[in-house]
């Protein structure tokens, strides 16, 4: 990028100000480092926003335009780790450095824009979490779709896709979590903040005629067919505007982006965001990452084996013959090759970003020197493999070139223990290059030549202190005292007078200054020229290379899936074309690995015949560990990994839904109620008979009447229409009833053993799941647990009989929850049998506590009538 002309409007500023003004004008929404000496310096608004993220002192410097300055700086060598926190905190920064020694011209010296940092285009380890993808996202909305382009720059994967609405959107946003979104500067779409950069561009980079030329032109391509993406004019604008602006980024040739990938949503097992958030994959609910389901699975050697473990998580396939290859491959690892494979990928360096580094030319020596350890390692790995009968593994190990040639090439160019930047030489191996090797043997033979001159010097002088020395400023000099000054030949030169010392410079000692000095620095120009040149050579090899990352890292999840399968007994699910969800001795993975008592398996079954379970039972019963395990268990099995059961056989499913726990969105000023309605209207208007859907206290964010409403009127709806495998946990005991009106539904509850105990009542949960409804709520035993004091318990439990003695008096029978109460009709005249008649056809086990007190009183009402017939 060239130094940009002061515009008119900076006159009134001092020259070098001038000169930030307007390089800054070029970058106005991002942070500038502006470099002066040994620091990074920011100034005026940029200062100011700096100082208060970096915690950095915020001082002024003079004045420039009749104002004071804001001012403050980082120093230059540790730059790297300020740069981090303000990726961190979602910042942009240009790096604008000196292109020419101070004082070499007249007035500031050059500067220039060489390098600018975002949070989605990072590619240093020491900006970005190594296990972790790094995202950007371009979005391109229209009327009928809105196209979206993907970058994860530090693999080079570049894929586009289209979505309907804004619904699915979100949902892909939540999968892929990137670090920064693309939009067009007249764009109103709104996504949730948190650690996402919004960068907005010109809109008219967002025009898919334009972006098209722009695609073709980057690919070198006529058409974009090829990619399968030439009738999605959306997907293509976002693409082209991501490219656009990685390219204005990044000042460098994206040689590893050499495709693009198009993708339809439907070809993965679709989670929502608060599908994501409730099945705690990445975080738990209190934010932590080590007891989540990725803190689980993630026993990966390699940063590149972790990354992709994500990738497998964030899109889990629904081919299944790519699932069972999968399977097949862990159930072989498992016999016991996991381990040694494990233990040489531990040695592994992080191949995949380092091919990126070296496309974009800034790999730096101890990227090589990994990348030929990593290279050397290879043929250990394969030997392993050949062993392996499996054919995804055989596929790996065909992938596994072991780029024989680049290893000996690296091998023989950089040195064992290289420094870590290439800027003071040192990385190029002797024997690599036989002019590198003279030059450095002329500037390494200097220390003997400087010995044998001060030793004639002090022969010919008569002076025994005399001494030859060399600093930077002077360069080389002949010491002696003062007092021996008189001593000195003619041909000696005074180079500098010290306090106590004259230093002097003879003829023949000039001639060797200049000649080593020379030699040095064209020593380290060669150097220097020889490393780019290594690197242009290894980027001519960068399809080899990602190749072997790519390779590794899906032998590296494999091998972790595997260990994770011996160490905590899972099974290979049964993949099926018959629709449904059989789950024999189900447990939930995180749950049984932290619990200190031991885990109750349960069973489930959801198939044409009983497509929704209506489950009752306390709080702390276990039905909401219950429901996420069945969809952890689920979503594993997408992934090609085995899971925690005695056995499961999964038919077709499109997505997962749930709806479990409650929270506000402030942010977006929703309440509890309306957030759980929110969620609960997108699970009826996409779920299909495929789709497996997790509720649990539908309707407890309202009144009872209204709540009890509209969990029965959801629980019709998924039976009746969507017709979803479902588990719909409820507290409302009058929703058990219903199963009898729907011939694929079934009431089932979790078991709690109730018993007597120093003359009080005491509960065990038992976490085990049984059929039929549960007998009575816990609720206030519950409490009683949690430590609310006695005395509130004692209150409401005098407060609960008061109302269901007052239930008979102010409630219709069940219906009536539903509809407008009416007068009750005068007691019709029973017969002498009705008594024994209405008892004979009660189910017992089907009533609530509350059907159970309604029933008695009309009962007792028959009796009343039979006894006081006339």
């Amino acid at each position: 990028m060239h130094e940009t002309a002061p515009p008119a409007r900076h006159a009134h500023h001092t020259p070098m100000m001038r000169q930030y003004l307007a390089i800054k004008d070029g970058y106005p929404n991002m942070l500038m480092f502006y470099r002066m000496g040994d620091f990074y310096e920011l100034f005026f608004e940029d200062a100011e926003r700096a100082a208060d993220i970096l915690d950095i002192t915020l001082t002024a410097r003079g004045e420039s335009g009749g104002a004071r300055i804001p001012m403050a700086g980082v120093p230059y060598h540790s730059a790297e780790s300020y740069l981090a926190r303000l990726i961190a905190r979602g910042e942009s920064v240009a790096i604008c450095e000196q292109m020419e020694a101070p004082g070499a011209t007249k007035g500031p010296v050059k500067r220039q824009v060489v390098r600018v940092v975002t949070p989605g285009t990072v590619t240093d380890d020491a900006l970005m979490d190594a296990r972790r993808a790094n995202f950007i996202v371009a979005v391109a909305p229209a009327k009928r779709a809105i196209g979206i382009a993907t970058l994860e720059l530090a693999r080079g994967d570049l894929a586009v896709t289209e979505v309907v609405d804004e619904a699915a959107l979100h949902s892909e946003l939540a999968r892929l979590a990137p670090r920064e979104i693309l939009v067009a500067d007249d764009s109103s779409l709104v996504f949730e903040a948190g650690d996402t950069a919004r960068t907005e561009r010109p809109a008219w980079l967002f025009d898919a005629i334009s972006a098209r030329r722009k695609l073709t032109q980057f690919f070198g391509v006529a058409q974009l067919d090829g990619f399968g993406c030439g009738d999605m004019p959306r997907a293509i604008a976002a693409a082209g505007a991501l490219v656009d602006y990685v390219e204005a980024t990044q000042h460098a040739a994206l040689a590893h982006i050499a495709s693009m990938r198009t993708y339809a949503i439907t070809d993965t097992l679709i989670l929502d965001a608060a599908t994501r958030r409730n099945l705690e994959i990445e975080r738990s609910a209190t934010g932590d990452a080590r007891h989540s389901l990725v803190g689980l699975l993630d026993r990966c050697a390699t940063a590149m084996g972790a990354r992709a473990l994500r990738r497998w998580l964030a899109e889990p396939t629904r081919d299944f013959n790519t699932l069972r290859h999968r399977h097949q491959a862990i159930e072989t690892l498992a016999g016991g090759a996991y381990e040694s494979i494990a233990d040489k990928l531990r040695s592994m360096v992080d191949v995949e970003r380092i091919a990126t580094r070296i496309a974009l030319g800034s790999a730096r020596p101890r990227d090589l020197s990994g990348l030929a350890a990593a290279l050397a390692g290879l043929p250990g790995i394969k030997t392993e493999l050949a062993r392996l009968d499996a054919p995804l593994l055989a596929g790996i190990d065909t992938a596994l070139d072991p780029a024989s040639d680049l290893a000996g090439l690296l091998a023989r160019a950089i040195v064992a223990a290289p420094p870590v930047v290439v800027r003071d030489g040192g990385v190029i191996a002797t024997g690599y290059d036989d002019t590198l090797d003279e030059l450095r043997e002329l500037s390494a033979n200097a220390n003997g030549y400087l010995a044998d001159l001060e030793k004639r010097e002090r022969a010919r002088t008569g002076v025994e202190t005399l001494k030859v020395g060399y600093n930077r400023v002077h360069g080389y000099y002949i010491e002696m005292g003062r007092a021996h000054s008189e001593k000195a030949p003619l041909d000696y030169q005074r180079r500098q007078t010290l306090k106590a010392v004259e230093r002097y410079i003879t003829p023949e000692l000039k001639s060797f200054e200049d000649k080593v000095l020379s030699a040095r620095e064209r020593a380290l120009a060669r150097e220097k020229q020889l490393y780019a040149d290594l690197v242009a050579e290894l980027a001519t090899h960068l399809s080899r290379l990602q190749s072997i990352a790519d390779g590794l890292a899906r032998l590296d999840v494999l091998a972790g899936l595997a260990r994770c399968a011996v160490d905590y007994g899972w099974v290979a699910p049964e993949l099926t074309e018959t629709p449904g969800i059989r789950i024999t001795g189900g447990r939930h993975p995180v749950v049984e690995r932290f619990s200190d008592s031991p885990f109750v398996a349960n069973d489930t079954t959801l198939d044409d015949d009983t497509r929704l379970w209506l489950i009752t039972g306390p709080n702390m019963g276990g039905k909401s560990t219950y429901m996420r395990q069945t969809a952890l268990i689920v979503l594993m099995a997408h992934i090609g990994s085995f899971v925690p059961a005695q056995a499961a056989i999964i038919g077709p499913l499109d997505r997962v839904f749930t709806r479990i726990g409650a929270g506000d969105d402030l942010s977006a000023g929703q309440s509890t109620f309306m957030v759980e309605m929110s969620e609960t209207a997108q699970i009826l208007h996409h779920a299909t008979e495929r789709s497996l859907v997790l509720l649990d206290e539908i309707g407890r964010g309202t009144s009872t009447y209204d709540g009890l409403a509209l969990a029965r009127a959801v629980a019709e709806r998924l039976a009746e229409h969507n017709r979803a495998y479902t588990l719909f946990a409820t507290h409302y005991f009058e929703l058990t009833r219903l199963a009898a009106d729907w011939p694929a539904s079934n009431n089932a509850h979790f078991e709690v053993a109730d018993y007597a105990s120093g003359g009080e009542q005491k509960l065990v949960f038992l976490h085990a799941i049984r059929p039929g409804p549960a007998s009575r709520s816990f609720g206030l035993q519950v409490a009683e647990l949690a430590g609310v004091p006695k005395k509130v318990v004692r209150a409401a439990k005098k407060h609960l009989a008061e109302l269901e003695q007052a239930a008979p008096e102010t409630t219709s029978p069940q219906l009536g929850l539903f509809e407008a109460p009416s007068p009750a009709p005068e007691p019709a005249e029973p017969e002498p049998d009705v008594l024994r008649e209405r008892l004979s056809t009660l189910d017992c086990d089907a009533l609530s506590p509350r059907d159970a007190l309604s029933m008695l009183y009309e009962l007792k009402g028959l009796l009343v009538s039979h006894d006081t017939d006339p």
